[in-house]
């Protein structure tokens, strides 16, 4: 989930699938793994509720829904691991069958492993573009279907809908048999917002799919969510961390001071002075930690314990703050607003507003150093009429589509803490981001976006209490969306089982548990053991399928 533009293969026992593989068999699996999977795709019906006037007038066609898969494990009576593609291109998930979580599974039950494509992502759009009418397909409510049709008031259940089709329908050329469910094990795997959907379908279709792997999955939502920061705050290198509170605590005060000289001295030192709105300016320099929402490198949220998946830009501006051997006539900067608090020096502001500056206004992405426009830039509040034509372009596109569950049923805005530190200045709030909504999603003629969103989408699901046979949960202790997650610091202490696991991933980020190595062995021990923890778990749910199919 970004949700930041944004957001989780034939050897019988565990102790097996630890054993070392020989180079060459490496090798050739490397080289067989290394090519595109072919797409397919199923006709999934656009409009699972026919009988509900809410989604009047109905569509009655179908959209190409697209999926890949991989049988390189698979021997006939294995399961089939459903991995939800989530907000992005199935494409962007390849390294889940190959080397990752997907990967790891198949190969310790002889599995075969699937990637869905979500609707509304990669080429899976049901219409040419994206209107505000269109995107009322894109709900959690419409990707649920009714068991019966025939009796739709009286046997509704929520449930993912298009999951469910696709494991009834779905066909793998070339694979012998019917791998259909119920017939055969499902087991769904998803991480972020696809762990919130993994979940929901286990949940409404436990007769239909046998189970679920869900990380670091949102299982409750909130309107305002300032906790995205606290893993930061908590575990991040503490001279760096310190810093920027005293920073932003420094601006805050002259914001609430409406001291308008001060501030229009602080724009420039970042060389963002042509920015009117002072929210505009709070995001802007917050893009290293994570603007709300919107952010243009890599956070503490793209942190991976696996260094090919991994990014150090977090640690690379921390470093920056921190160095006490900047040149002068940087640090002379930390001494520019000294006169605004008392004679003491803002420590580390040249060095921010250094790294901030050779990181986003060096790069010539903005027109004349025109950093005030939305079409390229930084600025969101001016140029009202080409700001309505930016955020409302229904061109089919992944950020409108994430936007849109963000603003109807996800909620979740990042905003400043109501007390204490805090890494983002307090004019971050609620309505800031609320207004990207209003201006991207104008009223259709069926459809218009609620004021807010409309929570009960997720939290019905049973919220931290969330619970289905053959659920697991994995998330990671260090995760900016891990108070949304299972595991939650709100959440009550729970009692793992075998029909009902979880897993806490102490150390670990955001749906961490889906990258591998092909080697498990090898991997860091916290990471290892999570994986095995996995494979454990599945293999103990595929002994009781006999029983569940009959």
């Amino acid at each position: 989930m970004r949700l930041s533009f944004v957001l989780c293969a034939s050897i019988g026992l565990a102790s097996a699938s630890l054993r070392p593989v020989a180079n060459e068999e490496a090798a050739d699996l490397l080289k067989r793994q290394s090519y595109p999977y072919p797409a397919f795709t199923i006709d999934q019906p656009i409009d699972h509720f026919p009988n509900e006037h809410k989604y009047a007038p109905h569509e009655t066609g179908t959209f190409k829904q697209r999926y890949f898969f991989d049988d390189t494990y698979y021997k006939p009576g294995g399961p089939v691991f459903l991995y939800i593609s989530g907000e992005t291109s199935g494409t962007n998930r390849f390294s889940n069958l190959q080397t990752g979580i997907i990967q790891i599974l198949m190969q310790a039950t002889n599995g075969l492993g699937v990637i869905l494509e979500n609707r509304f992502y990669g080429t899976s759009y049901p219409f040419n573009t994206s209107t505000t009418d269109q995107l009322r397909y894109l709900t959690t409510e419409q990707s649920k279907f009714p068991p019966n049709l025939g009796d739709f008031e009286a046997n509704f259940v929520p449930a993912i809908a298009d999951n469910a089709y696709f494991a009834q329908h779905a066909t793998f050329p070339g694979v012998a048999g019917n791998l259909t469910a119920p017939g055969t094990p499902w087991i769904l795997y998803g991480g972020s917002l696809a762990g919130g959907e993994t979940a929901f379908s286990v949940i409404s279709y436990g007769d239909i799919l046998f189970g679920g792997i869900a990380s670091s999955a949102p299982v409750k939502t909130v309107l305002a969510y300032p906790q995205w920061y606290d893993p930061i705050q908590k575990f991040g290198p503490q001279d760096c961390i310190a810093s920027i509170n005293a920073i932003i605590d420094n601006i805050d005060d002259l914001v609430d001071g409406k001291n308008d000289a001060a501030i229009t001295e602080l724009k420039a030192i970042f060389g963002l002075e042509v920015l009117d709105d002072i929210r505009d300016f709070a995001m802007t320099i917050a893009y290293p930690l994570g603007g709300p929402m919107n952010y243009p490198t890599n956070t503490w949220q793209e942190l991976n314990w696996y260094p090919a998946y991994s990014a150090p830009d977090f640690f690379n501006f921390c470093s920056n703050i921190t160095n006490i051997n900047a040149p002068a006539n940087i640090t002379a900067v930390d001494y520019a607003l000294a006169n605004y608090t008392g004679g003491e020096p803002w420590t580390g502001l040249g060095n921010y507003a250094n790294y901030f500056k050779t990181q986003f206004l060096d790069l010539g992405i903005c027109p004349q150093g025109d950093y005030d426009t939305i079409l390229e830039c930084y600025g969101t509040q001016n140029e009202l009429i080409l700001q309505a034509s930016y955020w409302a372009d229904t061109t089919n596109n992944p950020g409108r589509s994430y936007l849109y569950t963000t603003c109807t049923e996800l909620g979740a805005y990042q905003v400043a803490p109501s007390s204490g530190p805090s890494l983002i200045m307090n004019v971050l709030q609620v309505d800031y981001t609320q207004q990207w909504c209003t201006w991207a999603f104008p009223p259709g003629r069926y459809n218009q976006i609620p004021s807010t969103p409309d929570l009960r989408a997720f939290n019905k699901y049973g919220s931290f209490d969330i619970k289905a046979d053959r659920l697991a949960f994995i998330d990671g202790g260090v995760d900016v969306w891990l108070d949304l997650c299972y595991h939650s610091n709100f959440a009550p202490l729970r009692t793992s089982s075998d029909l009902n696991p979880e897993y806490l991933i102490a150390g670990a980020g955001h749906h961490w548990d889906s990258a591998g190595i092909l080697d498990v062995s090898a991997e860091p021990l916290f990471i290892q053991q999570a994986h095995l923890w996995e494979i454990k778990t599945v293999q103990k749910w595929l002994r009781t399928f006999p029983d569940w199919k009959n």
